[in-house]
């Protein structure tokens, strides 16, 4: 089923997910992207690409998140179309909190999702 919404989010969205795999093995390491997965969250977030991760855990520490990352933010800063993007993370999830806020998402508010407390957090494109 994740493949098939991932597949689907970029005719509909022009964005999506992309599969990370290691360079030297071809190891599937995770899935990175963007979405507009219409969260039931106030501020409503609908209309702005939403950047997820989740890598295996054999893979934390590596730098794949950071290149990803990268690379993927810099994707849709060359697309123009957005001001920027939106991350929602657990707030006990430090080690994403600390790759989001090294990639420029700024606390925006704390929002309840799913029944629980979640961190907003804001990305404005570079000018």
């Amino acid at each position: 089923m994740r493949l098939l919404r991932y597949r689907g989010l970029w005719p509909l969205l022009g964005y999506g997910y992309w599969a990370l795999t290691e360079k030297a093995s071809g190891r599937f390491v995770g899935d990175l992207g963007f979405a507009d997965f219409h969260r039931a969250v106030e501020p409503s977030i609908r209309g702005i690409p939403e950047a997820g991760w989740v890598l295996a855990s054999w893979a934390h520490g590596w730098g794949f998140a950071s290149e990803a990352l990268t690379a993927a933010l810099a994707w849709l800063d060359r697309q123009g179309e957005h001001d920027g993007c939106v991350c929602l993370i657990a707030p006990q999830n430090e080690p994403s909190l600390r790759l989001a806020r090294r990639f420029g998402f700024r606390d925006e508010r704390l929002v309840s999702f799913s029944g629980h407390n979640t961190l907003l957090l804001r990305r404005v494109r570079p000018a």
